[in-house]
């Protein structure tokens, strides 16, 4: 989705002591509860407060829960799996303190986030000169992968650094633009975006997919993040006769342009990504919700076969969160570290070797694993190969499945 959050992994290469300092959190002269062991930390960097706070939590809880699997199945012989969360707030400088004091602390191995793709883009330098792995379970802007030329056909890896189990919204933009059209029969869209990394993004490929397939896209507006009045927009998208509206943002704006659209007088569908597939999304609207429509990525993971372990496993940790969006993405991108850091340290006599940053880095082209989402691996791009999409409509007051395909341009 979008803007979206991170974690990250922390090794200490010797045995016999834990010498962490980052957070405050532990003592540096206390020695590990299993002296036989290495200690290598996985931490979360994702919005854990604020607005957001409902997709971080489920992104923390589920690279905790793969840790703890990590850690009971000895997966990693002679390393034992820690967590440690970072709040981003989803706001950029936010997130690159973070990056900033995890490049610092040398004994950190590898990362998972961020949520939002705005804050990805303040963080990949630094993680890029540190030799540090970043695996975001949300990102979708495709030139965080893909360079800024992407959309001109000159694809070029800016960070090898970079990798995410979420798919691009070049291929979510487009999902959802076929199925406004072909199968919804809407044909004057009013496309709307909140001028973030992700939203402008995501609204602007939708846009173009949509217009050349025959749509009209009858009027663009631009909204701010964390204002409340669209009544403006509203009546834009009233004026102009749409028959459906695109939303390139996040479910808090998102909830409440569908309601004053409607409250306008349109009564008219709203449209977004993955950011809108949210229950507080439904929770947080004044006006039915029902008929409003997002595509997320992947298939609903209650519907996979791949995911009946992580899901049992996670209600019985009971976790006071839900997994929501990306729970799935993030434990398999959890684990895709995890993978890496085994192949590491099994190809080094079974011990954390001195340069495991880079080592990290390289192993993590060559993961491939059955996931909960799926099988797991990574193109030349470092993008998932997994290019499902789903469809989900609002019924009853409830985000239900309509179709899920996997996508092919």
């Amino acid at each position: 989705m979008r803007n979206r959050s991170l974690l990250i992994l922390t090794a200490v290469v010797t045995t016999g002591a834990l010498t962490l300092t980052a957070c405050g959190s532990r003592d540096d002269k206390k020695p590990e509860a299993d002296s036989g062991k290495t200690t290598v930390v996985i931490g979360v960097d994702a919005p854990l407060t604020g607005s957001l706070s409902a997709l971080g939590q489920g992104i923390k809880n589920s690279v905790d829960l793969a840790v703890k699997t990590a850690n009971k199945t000895n997966e990693v012989p002679g390393v034992t799996f820690e967590m440690k969360e970072y709040d981003d707030q989803a706001v950029p400088a936010s997130g690159q303190a973070n990056a900033q004091k995890l490049v610092g602390d040398k004994g950190v191995l590898g990362v998972v986030g961020p949520l939002n793709s705005g804050v990805a883009q303040s963080m990949q330098g630094d993680f890029a000169k540190a030799n540090l792995t970043q695996v975001s379970p949300a990102n979708t802007n495709p030139a965080l992968s893909q360079g800024d030329k992407w959309a001109e056909n000159e694809k070029k890896r800016p960070f090898k650094t970079y990798f995410r189990t979420a798919t691009t919204d070049v291929i979510q933009g487009k999902f959802a633009a076929q199925y406004l059209y072909n199968k919804a029969k809407k044909k004057k869209v009013y496309v709307v975006d909140d001028k973030q990394t992700y939203g402008a993004g995501l609204a602007a490929i939708f846009a173009e997919e949509f217009k050349r397939l025959g749509g009209k896209v009858v009027g663009t507006d631009h909204v701010t993040v964390k204002e409340t009045d669209f009544s403006s927009t509203a009546d834009k998208v009233k004026s102009k006769g749409a028959d459906s509206v695109y939303f390139g943002g996040q479910y808090p704006e998102g909830g409440l342009l569908a309601d004053q659209v409607k409250k306008a007088g349109a009564e008219i569908p709203t449209m977004g990504g993955d950011a809108l597939y949210d229950p507080a999304y439904i929770s947080a609207s004044g006006e039915s919700n029902d008929g409003d429509i997002a595509t997320s990525v992947g298939s609903p993971i209650e519907k996979l076969d791949t995911a009946k372990k992580f899901i049992a496993d996670y209600q019985a940790a009971g976790y006071k969160d839900p997994y929501a969006a990306y729970g799935g993405y993030s434990y398999d991108a959890a684990w895709s570290i995890i993978q890496a850091v085994k192949a590491v340290v099994a190809a080094n006599d079974n011990k954390v070797p001195d340069d495991a940053r880079a080592k990290v880095t390289e192993a993590m082209s060559q993961v491939s694993f059955p996931g909960v989402t799926g099988q797991v691996a990574y193109d030349e791009y470092g993008d998932t190969t997994n290019k499902q999409l789903t469809v989900y409509t609002v019924k009853g007051g409830k985000w239900t499945d309509l179709e899920s395909s996997t996508f092919e341009d």
